[in-house]
């Protein structure tokens, strides 16, 4: 069933008040979702590799707990090293023929992390934790049964919106360019390890950053806070270049610091992730499919790092819905904004949800009626092209984390 209305809420650009996170690249939430996404995309072509078809798995329990380091001023060692525990269900042989879960899924952690974690090396400073068992006979039935399109394993809901609000480009643009190449080439003794909190209130934008120095790139607390001034100026000035639409940012760096306590008044890392000592990850408790956490905004329960591509609408549907989105207001004129809604039932084919449901933001003296057929029919192409959808997030084309 399709659905079509008016949004009849407070848009979140016009509340007083609006807070929005992301957490990057080395934030142990972010290991965790990313690790366990680009497990289940290894399996998956793994299975269509091997067999042809993606078969049953959800790679979507992942904990990453934290190891122990002795830090000091120009560096330090690793006395007891994270633990990464990879679980939930997969399938391990069809027809007679094996396949090499816990192989694959730990090659896949390593390439992870040695392609985003620089100074992590995913041999000595991590140990892998292997929960994994074949899953339910039902669940596992929905891949043998007949049809192009799977049933979806789950009854669950999904939404996604589009555009973001220019908080919310601010948060993100902001944690992606000290995470970019450039950035880490200009300060390469930053850590992956950041975390952006952005709040609007009214015009004006407040952005707390967390990121450590690297320890072995800092020799004394002097030297951290002068680096620490330098990366902070460069961040104003990366703000002012791109940051339009308020009338004032503000950011504010590391403000745990407080001089003259030596390592205990200091943001320092080993690694470049508080993982390595100081904090925990779990798949779940991350950034949503668009790279944010919204607060003020419709978000979903389910986690879709590491579910199924197929027939997981956990999955599935989180991405699907902004896409939807985007489409409906980049296509159909007259909307300004759209928030889309899905729901799946349990063994329907996931081209067939319960409800589909668009909330419109129509521009001023433009109507809902005006444009109900087609954004149908946007919504109802993205449907028909399901099967390709779920095979590009097989390839892990559209990130999830």
């Amino acid at each position: 069933m399709l659905v079509v209305e008016e949004f009849r809420g407070t848009q979140v650009t016009q509340q007083q008040v609006e807070m929005v996170e992301r957490k990057g690249t080395g934030h142990p939430d972010q290991i965790c979702d990313c690790i366990m996404d680009s497990i289940s995309v290894a399996l998956s072509q793994a299975y269509l590799s091997e067999f042809g078809t993606i078969l049953h798995h959800n790679i979507d329990k992942g904990l990453l707990a934290a190891g122990r380091v002795d830090l000091r001023f120009g560096g330090g060692e690793v006395i007891e090293p994270m633990e990464l525990t990879i679980g939930d269900r997969a399938t391990f042989t069809l027809g007679g023929k094996e396949i090499p879960v816990h192989d694959i899924a730990v090659d896949a952690a390593r390439g992870w992390i040695s392609r985003n974690l620089r100074h992590v090396d995913p041999e000595r400073h991590v140990r892998y934790r292997l929960k994994l068992a074949p899953g339910s006979l039902e669940l596992t039935d929905i891949f043998a049964r007949p049809g192009a399109v799977r049933g979806a394993n789950d009854t669950s809901a999904a939404v996604g919106y589009y555009p973001l609000s220019p908080t919310e480009r601010a948060v993100l643009t902001l944690e992606r360019e000290l995470n970019s190449g450039r950035f880490k080439t200009l300060f390469p003794e930053t850590g992956e390890d950041v975390k952006v909190m952005g709040l609007r209130n009214g015009t004006e934008l407040d952005l707390t950053v967390a990121m450590p120095l690297l320890a072995g790139g800092i020799d004394s607390e002097r030297d951290y806070f002068e680096r620490k001034h330098a990366v902070e100026m460069e961040m104003r000035h990366f703000l002012e270049r791109g940051c339009r639409g308020f009338e004032r940012v503000r950011v504010h760096y590391n403000t745990l610091d407080q001089a003259g306590r030596g390592l205990a008044g200091v943001y320092l890392s080993l690694l470049g992730t508080s993982a390595e000592d100081a904090d925990s990850g779990q798949v779940g408790r991350g950034n949503r499919v668009n790279g944010l956490i919204p607060i003020g905004r419709p978000i979903g329960t389910e986690a879709a790092a590491g579910k199924n591509p197929m027939s997981h609408v956990g999955k599935i549907y989180n991405v699907l819905s902004h896409r939807m989105a985007r489409e409906i207001c980049k296509s159909v004129a007259g909307v300004q904004g759209a928030y889309v809604m899905l729901l799946s039932r349990i063994g329907e084919p996931v081209d067939r949800p319960q409800m589909a449901n668009a909330q419109l933001v129509m521009e001023p003296r433009r109507s809902v009626a005006e444009v109900e057929g087609e954004v149908r029919e946007v919504m109802q192409r993205q449907l028909t092209g399901i099967t390709e959808f779920c095979s590009a997030l097989a390839r892990g084309d559209f990130p999830v984390c």
